[in-house]
Formats: C-alpha cells, sequence, structure tokens
C-alpha cells in the first residue's frame, strides 16, 4: 500500500506545480503585452468592456483550435484605421461574445489624434471585471494609423495577418463550422468579391456584383446556402460602407433585412448613425 503522507506529499507538490504553471503562464501574457508596441505605454485612451455571454451547447473547442496553454488567455489584438472602420470585425466579435466568454478592450494608439466616441465605445459600456482567467479569448481593438486592418494572435510568436476579408475569415473559423470544399470556396470568393469589388471597385463593378448576389440569393437564403457565413457579415458590411444599400436589387434587400434582424448586425447599424 502506498504511504498516505507519501501521497498527500506527491498531491501538494502537484499542486505547487499547477500554481507555478499558472504563474509562468500569468508572466507570459504580461511580457506580451509590454513587447508589443501597439499595447504598450503608447496607449492614450484605454475604454473596457467585458462580456458575460454563457457557452453554448455547441461551442467550438477552442483549445484544440488554437492550442492549449494552461492558465493563459489566448489574445486576438487588431489594429485598424478609424476613418475606415471594418465592420465586419466588429460584428463578428459581437457573434463571438454569444459563445464564448470574450475579455474585451478598446484602445487608442498615439498616432491617431481623435476618434469618434461611437467607435471608441464599440464594444459597450465598461462592466463589472471579471478575473482575466476566467475569460477564454481576449479581443482587442486598438484604433490606430494603419493602411489597413491587421491582427496579430499569440503575440510573440505570430506574423500579422493584414486585410479585413482575412481577419474575418480567421474570426469566423473560431466558430468552428466545417465546410466541403465547394463550399468553402464559393464563400471564399464572396468575401474577395466584397472586399475587392463591391467595397474597392468603381461603381460598374459595384453593379455588377450585386447582380450576382441578387440572383445567388435566389437560390438559398444565404451567400454561402442555407447558413449564415462569412461572406454574409463581409459583403453585409461592405454595402453599408459604400452607401449602395438603398439601391439594392429585391433580393439582397430581402437577405439585408435578415442580417438585420440578427442583434450583432444590428448593434453595428447603431455605430453607422
Amino acid at each position: 500500500e502506498v504511504d498516505p503522507s507519501l501521497q498527500a506529499l506527491e498531491s501538494r507538490q502537484e499542486e505547487i506545480l499547477k500554481r507555478l504553471y499558472e504563474l509562468k503562464s500569468a508572466v507570459d501574457g504580461l511580457s506580451k503585452m509590454i513587447q508589443t508596441p501597439d499595447a504598450d505605454f503608447d496607449v492614450t485612451n484605454i475604454i473596457q468592456a467585458d462580456e458575460f455571454s454563457p457557452l453554448t451547447t455547441n461551442g467550438a473547442d477552442l483549445d484544440l483550435m488554437l492550442g492549449k496553454d494552461y492558465g493563459g488567455l489566448k489574445d486576438v489584438v487588431i489594429n485598424a484605421n478609424p476613418s475606415q472602420p471594418p465592420l465586419s470585425l466588429l460584428v463578428l466579435h459581437s457573434l463571438l461574445c454569444e459563445r464564448y466568454k470574450i475579455l474585451s478592450a478598446v484602445h487608442t494608439h498615439s498616432s491617431v489624434k481623435s476618434v469618434p466616441e461611437n467607435l471608441l465605445k464599440c464594444f459597450g459600456e465598461q462592466t463589472k471585471k471579471q478575473a482575466r482567467h476566467e475569460y477564454q479569448l481576449g479581443f482587442t481593438l486598438i484604433w490606430k494609423d494603419v493602411p489597413k486592418a491587421q491582427m496579430k494572435f499569440s503575440i510573440q510568436t505570430m506574423c500579422p495577418i493584414e486585410g479585413e476579408g482575412n481577419i474575418a475569415r480567421f474570426l469566423f473559423s473560431l466558430f468552428g463550422p466545417k465546410y466541403n470544399a465547394v463550399t468553402s470556396t464559393l464563400i471564399d470568393s464572396w468575401v474577395d468579391t466584397a472586399i475587392f469589388q463591391l467595397q474597392e471597385g468603381s461603381s460598374k463593378e459595384r453593379g455588377a456584383v450585386l447582380r450576382s448576389m441578387n440572383a445567388a440569393l435566389g437560390r438559398s437564403p444565404w451567400l454561402g446556402g442555407s447558413e449564415l457565413s462569412v461572406a454574409d457579415v463581409v459583403a453585409w458590411c461592405a454595402l453599408q460602407r459604400t452607401g449602395t444599400a438603398n439601391a439594392a436589387p429585391a433580393n439582397v434587400h430581402r437577405w439585408m433585412k435578415s442580417c438585420e434582424n440578427l442583434a450583432p448586425f444590428s448593434s453595428v447599424m447603431k455605430l453607422l448613425k
């Protein structure tokens, strides 16, 4: 038989090692913040909002998708220019808050002279804080003078992801949907079309995209098929940004109303007023 005193000693040792590992993870998290120019002492305005959304039964396993880091919070840090707010990322943030416990924060970098009040509060008002380890994902938005949106995840080891479309794809992947190759290609195509033709293209290109969208939405309720996808989020936001929503054909207009009936889209609409 195992000596009870030896068992107690082993249990105590395991508990000490566990606490040391948690402390190391916390120190690593602070180190990431200090070593990242975007989130250090160059920040001039900080507003933090915590979301308390319970997990749903179909929540994806973040540890499985993003890697296990015992005791450490996974952080997504996004730089965006307030003159071109990435509306799709705000919609996706709201959708993620319905699925996970998100520690949300908005910062203003010193490279930006001023940021509209609605963008400073784009994640809502500050609420009662919980301990950092009680959250599943950190989501920090930094308003900064950058040519295009940039995102870092696992700041010390990851090169930035650039472009609103690419960041939107990453964030939507956190929901864990699985598509076949054909549907995945279709969704990716709509994301690129929304960014490069609908949002950044000429009026002729926008007209062509709206006709294509109208035809596609005549066959299915969403651009990617029977369910909402990142293509719908990016395309809806592109229409809002370009001011062409009012001129949308019938099927596109119906689809837009379907989007706006979802809370994450309606919350972004308030920012546009």
